[in-house]
């Protein structure tokens, strides 16, 4: 079944390659068309993505899952390279495809973007060796972790008994399962040996009859192996005659033997590269007479004298390139690629290989030992190219010794030059030109220094409480709803709040897919930082540790609360981001989390938390710029209250009854964040009033009683969060753009002050 859901993939795969080349090529100037050409390759990719994912995590051919998951690398970071694309068009990170989706006949769920499993899957061991280190660091430090409570649904005693039924039903299947195979295979070698006859009954006697046929087989070669290399010994047998008659053939066709190509070069490979010696003759004598033309040329282009270019010519050019790169702006093409390139290749493989290949044989899905053989017989041919090369070499010495007489005269000094440079490399600077090590002191002194191991490193930050303890949360527990009006009210200009479920989508392009494959890391658009902006409980530290949960990453708290005091002074704070960093690098992937980053923006710190807000850790470190040149805030609110309260009840253990208004508890705590929301629910769901829901179900006013205790996000602090977005410079891009003419105008009136100025300069 996999198999085929592979095989419908590529082919979807192969035909959206053909259209997203071409596309790339062809310049286009209406905003929206373009826009819809990227959201529906965006989908597409996210379709294949999904199956291939499914695919990959399924199939347990070792050469295929190779396959498989450098296509899937290639479309994850074509999937954040579209989704650049579409930012720098719409100026917004929020986008909605509502109008896409209703062509393309898919439901809204079908766009949610998923997280790779092999994450974690293909880094358990590593994972678990590291929660055990941090476990164990924490528990001599005293420092032990918080007991984590996981609420567990309680079932009925009949369901129980079935689900226990179900399993030991299952076991003893795959139990017969197993017996009626071995019999099946019994069956199958009792009518071979009928078929074959009762000689081989007997084990032994075949045993005896394949070691004869191998010994023979094995003397034969070992002898055939020894005669050739007595032959080569008594000088007999020359095995570069080809190559020297090819040699000595480029001397009577060019006067002079030719350069053999260095190893660093490709050695011989370059010379007879898929050639046969006939094609190298004729190559050699096309080079020949292409030099002599360009000779020929060169010399009749200095004899003619270049005419001179009138002015008037020089002035119809310069105009001309001003219309084309006036041309080239209004126009829009697509960036390069470094992804596409990637998957053709992928494609192109499983065409060659895996398209047409018969594998009724391999119903296990082991691997393929053929494909294994060609592999290795490449690798056994470069190994024994090295050692031809060499043999080569010394024959191209002995002929330009015997034909030529030359002799080839080491150069003089220079291994006194290797080991100066050599030193220089060592010691820095302190070497003179007769490469004497000066300053032998301070460079003693400088080595006297051991370098610290990452273990102690590791455990400093632990310790320190700089390295922390990520909670296990997935990011499918911030639960959201699609924004079905998105698409509607920026048809109206009104731009629309975004979902929960835009801000997780957002959360795994940005944070989790670039952090789990170095592959995407490597090539895809760099995103430095994420900015996480909002009123409390809106779910801000929920995403940062479940980021850390999908990749299995490190997670390094430098808050300003978390930090004050423990690196004091300027030069302990660049100590604390050196050991920090140096731990991140050694222990991919990390996440830094800076909380209350609005403090190290403070123009004068309040009194009251002078002792707490240490010097900016962002201030001495270009990758954690405070004003990164992407900001992504994102505002949590009023959004789909309906699912959040149902999903909540249901995961703390509640029931939902005719006697639960859900619609009312969502329009009466419109304002109130999801935190709110979960705080709630736990103080209402008590283990004794899980067990009264039998006779006493829940009610919204048991919800709202709680609820009046709290203070929602007012209006005006919604509208502060508005109006800082939009002093941001991605914020500030977008209003421009949607103003009428609002980018033309201000162009123009630049351009009316600077003539003014002139005239007035005049």
């Amino acid at each position: 079944m996999y198999n085929k859901m592979w095989h419908q993939t590529q082919e979807a795969l192969n035909s959206l390659l053909d259209k997203d080349s071409q596309k790339m090529t062809e310049p286009q100037r209406n905003k929206v068309l373009v826009f819809q050409m990227l959201a529906t390759f965006y989908i597409k990719y996210v379709q294949i993505f999904r199956n291939m994912e499914n695919v990959y995590d399924q199939i347990v051919h070792p050469q295929k899952r190779m396959l498989i998951r450098k296509v899937l690398d290639g479309v994850m970071g074509r999937i954040l390279e579209l989704k650049n694309e579409m930012v720098e068009l719409e100026l917004t990170e929020f986008h909605y495809f509502d109008d896409i989706l209703q062509d393309l006949k898919l439901a809204p769920q079908q766009l949610d973007v998923p997280i790779p499993r092999y994450f974690l899957k293909e880094r358990l061991e590593v994972i678990k060796g590291r929660e055990k280190i941090l476990a164990r660091i924490l528990n001599e430090c005293g420092l032990n972790l918080p007991s984590v409570k996981y609420t567990v649904k309680s079932i009925a005693l009949e369901e129980a008994v079935k689900l226990i039924q179900i399993a030991e039903r299952a076991r003893q299947g795959r139990l017969r399962a197993l017996f009626m195979k071995q019999i099946f295979l019994q069956e199958c070698r009792a009518k071979e040996i009928k078929l074959l006859g009762q000689r081989l009954a007997d084990t032994s006697l075949a045993a005896l009859q394949i070691q004869k046929v191998w010994r023979g087989f094995h003397q034969s070669r070992k002898t055939v192996k020894e005669r050739e290399e007595e032959m080569i010994f008594l000088g007999m047998i020359h095995l570069t005659s080809l190559s020297t008659h090819i040699l000595s053939l480029h001397r009577n066709l060019t006067g002079t033997f030719p350069e053999y190509p260095n190893e660093e070069d490709g050695g011989s490979a370059i010379i007879f590269s898929n050639k046969t010696p006939e094609q190298v003759i004729e190559d050699i004598l096309a080079s020949q007479e292409e030099e002599e033309k360009l000779k020929k040329k060169k010399k009749k282009e200095e004899k003619e004298n270049k005419p001179k270019k009138s002015k008037k010519e020089k002035e119809r050019k310069v105009n001309m390139k001003e219309k084309a790169i006036k041309e080239e702006d209004e126009e829009w093409k697509m960036s390069p690629s470094l992804f596409l390139q990637l998957m053709e290749e992928g494609n192109s493989l499983y065409k060659d290989t895996w398209m047409n290949k018969d594998e009724t044989w391999n119903f296990p899905q082991d691997y393929d030992p053929e494909m294994i053989k060609e592999e290795k017989r490449k690798e056994l041919e470069l190994e024994i190219r090295v050692q031809v090369d060499e043999l080569m070499r010394q024959e191209l010495k002995n002929l330009k010794l015997a034909v030529n007489k030359e002799i080839e005269h080491p150069i003089r000094g220079k291994k006194g030059k290797k080991t100066i440079v050599f030193l220089r490399e060592a010691f820095g600077n302190s070497i003179d030109s007769h490469g004497l090590v000066c300053q032998c002191v301070l460079v003693t002194e400088t080595m006297c220094f051991l370098p610290r191991t990452i273990e102690s490193l590791y455990k400093e930050l632990v310790e320190e409480g700089l390295l922390i303890q990520a909670l296990k949360v997935n990011l499918s527990d911030y639960i959201g709803e699609y924004s079905y009006l998105g698409t509607t009210l920026r048809q109206v200009a009104i731009e629309p709040m975004p979902s929960l479920l835009d801000v997780r989508q957002l959360i795994t392009l940005y944070g989790i897919l670039p952090l789990g494959s170095p592959e995407v890391h490597e090539k895809a658009p760099l995103v430095k930082s994420l900015l996480l902006a909002g009123p409390p409980g809106v779910g801000k530290k929920m995403l940062v540790h479940a980021i850390c949960t999908e990749t299995g990453a490190n997670l390094f708290n430098l808050s300003s609360s978390n930090i004050a005091g423990k690196y004091p002074g300027k030069n302990g704070l660049q100590m604390m981001l050196h050991l920090v960093f140096k731990v991140a690098r050694q222990l991919q992937p990390s996440v830094v989390w800076i909380q209350d980053t609005e403090k190290t923006f403070y123009k004068k710190v309040p009194q009251a938390e002078k002792l707490t807000t240490p010097p900016d850790p962002t201030s001495t470190l270009p990758l954690l710029s405070p004003r990164p040149h992407k900001h992504h805030p994102w505002l949590s609110l009023l959004c789909r209250r309906w699912i959040l309260w149902k999903q909540i009840i249901l995961r703390n253990g509640g029931v939902l009854t005719n006697a639960l208004n859900i619609s009312c508890l969502s329009k009466v705590t419109d304002g109130f964040t999801q935190g709110q929301i979960v705080k709630v629910v736990k103080e209402v769901l008590t283990d004794r009033r899980i067990r009264q829901q039998s006779h006493k179900p829940l009610t919204a006013v048991e919800f709202i009683t709680i609820m009046t205790t709290m203070n929602p996000v007012y209006k005006e602090e919604e509208e502060s969060f508005k109006n800082w977005y939009a002093k941001t410079p991605l914020g500030k891009k977008r209003i421009m753009s949607l103003s009428v003419g609002g980018v033309k105008e201000k162009e123009k009136d630049k351009g009316k002050k600077k003539g003014k100025k002139g005239k007035k300069k005049k």
